[in-house]
């Protein structure tokens, strides 16, 4: 289990792009980082990953798990669970897979809200995907808690 208190990261899963969110040391709010890119036929850039793991000093990550509307996992799905465990496994930390449905239409809609163009931004939308998905775990926790 994701300690409470400490930096969570959050991967948006994507067969090519992963966008990557982190959260502030209380757990309150979310921030978009980057978006890191698996070229054709390659692993997912763990090197990278990582990096990014230690410069947040990470207590935990969340995986985006991309199940069907109807709650169906499909080969996407799959797919996240196994880079979950890989994460787990390289990194040591406790790695959770949330439902990552409606997380890119979110931020696209955001995008959009305040006058911008999403026109060869698709990494910044991939990295804010993973933001909308880790600031929804943020805020379902704090509901947990009561607060």
């Amino acid at each position: 289990m994701i300690p409470r208190a400490g930096r969570i990261l959050a991967l948006d899963w994507g067969e090519i792009r992963f966008g990557v969110a982190r959260s502030d040391e209380t757990q309150t709010l979310s921030t978009p980082l980057e978006t890191l890119t698996r070229r054709a036929g390659k692993r997912f850039p763990m090197p990278r990953f990582l990096e990014i793991v230690a410069e947040a000093g990470a207590v935990g990550i969340i995986v985006g798990w991309p199940i069907g509307l109807d709650g169906a996992e499909g080969k996407n799905a799959l797919a996240a669970r196994e880079l979950a465990a890989q994460v787990t496994g390289r990194t040591g930390l406790p790695v959770e897979l949330v439902d990552e449905r409606f997380t890119t239409v979110t931020a696209l809609d955001a995008i959009k809200e305040v006058g911008g163009s999403t026109r060869g931004r698709k990494g910044d939308v991939d990295a804010l995907a993973a933001s909308v998905l880790l600031q929804g775990f943020l805020d379902g926790r704090k509901q947990e808690r009561g607060a």
